[in-house]
């Protein structure tokens, strides 16, 4: 089974009632005013995105909920909620390609999470350094005099 699966956004949490229970209702362990400033969406899911701690690159992007969240906080290590598979997943735990935390930010609107990581091994589930490896899409670039409001 891969480390992280491929998410598409029709994705939609599975598993049994408790399983599913646990993505919108706020994990007991989580600190309550922490839980009080998310703003989850319909799933009760946080967007993370995952930047190296070393060179600032974004590495990939992976959802939480306060489960995985507070599993994050207090271990050291990152975990998601798989959205395909309808279960929480500790990276590194079957590649090896472990993400240690250090530090977890939550943006101004409380619906994204910043975590920096110190990676060991590939951060993507192709084996690649990064998700974000597909190609520049060529988007146009304007210079400082051709800007303006």
């Amino acid at each position: 089974m891969p480390d992280r699966p491929a998410d598409t956004p029709a994705d939609t949490p599975v598993g049994t009632a408790s399983t599913a229970a646990s993505i919108s209702a706020p994990a007991a362990h989580l600190d309550p005013e922490l839980a009080a400033r998310l703003k989850r969406d319909g799933a009760g899911l946080l967007t993370a995105v995952v930047q190296d701690a070393t060179d600032h690159r974004v590495l990939m992007v992976g959802w939480m909920d306060d489960e995985a969240l507070h599993r994050t906080l207090s271990t050291g290590r990152v975990t998601y909620w798989s959205r395909s598979r309808g279960e929480y997943w500790r990276k590194g735990d079957t590649s090896g390609h472990v993400q240690w935390v250090r530090s977890v930010a939550l943006d101004c609107d409380g619906d994204t999470l910043l975590v920096t990581v110190d990676q060991v091994g590939a951060a993507c589930h192709r084996g690649t350094d990064t998700c974000f490896d597909g190609g520049d899409l060529g988007a146009l670039v304007l210079d400082a005099a051709e800007r303006t409001a």
